[in-house]
């Protein structure tokens, strides 16, 4: 039987507020992705969605518990090693693309290649392809100020695939998207994800959304609890 490809297991994380003002945003929170596997984390704004999900993602560390990404233990990993965990096995997205404007979207996909250490010839073959994949090929020598909205959220998913992570991380991905553009958009990131066999977790207010993925989860009292 396989390793999840992403194991949670009683992560807690409180933030300090000023004086005598503790907020614990998740309390002893476990959840496990297979390979493959999508999975929509729903949870009212402010319930610890983005705070889980950096802490998945190797940005920030848990008060307690432990993370575990392809099997192996990356709680104690120092932040160079954090660093290079990060670079080689995990996407993120955001609700915002955060596109280098200065770049073309070519480049915005072949640049995360290239400081992992791909050359440039493959890097720009790979950023072809993915932008294939996503329908928006034709566009690649345009910078994302001349991109429709739903166009720069499609390069930011290629670019976050670029170094093909095993884990993807998104943080309500379509949230700032029509919803017809939404719908497109988010059906290309499915198309995405299951074309590379990955897995991903994926913050959403959108529960039809939700539920096109394979299971639902929630973040209830800072516990992740079946959706």
């Amino acid at each position: 039987m396989s390793k999840p490809m992403l194991k949670l297991s009683g992560i807690s994380k409180t933030y300090n507020r000023g004086k005598s003002n503790e907020v614990r945003v998740l309390n002893s929170a476990d959840v496990a992705l297979e390979p493959g596997e999508m999975v929509a984390l729903v949870a009212p704004s402010g319930a610890g969605k983005s705070t889980l999900l950096h802490i998945a993602g190797l940005l920030d560390t848990p008060d307690a518990g432990a993370v575990e990404i392809g099997g192996k233990d990356m709680t104690g990993l120092g932040d160079r090693k954090r660093t290079e965990a990060r670079r080689r096995d995990v996407g993120f997205i955001y609700q915002f693309h955060h596109l280098l404007p200065e770049f073309t979207a070519l480049e915005n996909i072949v640049l995360p290649q290239l400081a992992n250490g791909v050359g440039r010839a493959e890097a720009n073959m790979r950023a072809y392809d993915l932008l294939a994949r996503v329908g928006v090929a034709e566009r690649a020598d345009h910078r994302p100020s001349a991109l429709s909205g739903g166009e720069q959220q499609r390069v930011a998913f290629c670019r976050a695939l670029a170094n093909e992570p095993r884990l993807l991380l998104a943080d309500e991905p379509t949230g700032n998207l029509d919803p017809a553009t939404s719908d497109q958009v988010f059906g290309a990131l499915v198309d995405l994800v299951r074309s590379t066999g990955l897995a991903a977790l994926i913050a959403t207010h959108n529960l039809e959304l939700a539920a096109r993925m394979d299971r639902v989860v929630r973040l209830q009292e800072g516990k992740v609890v079946a959706g």
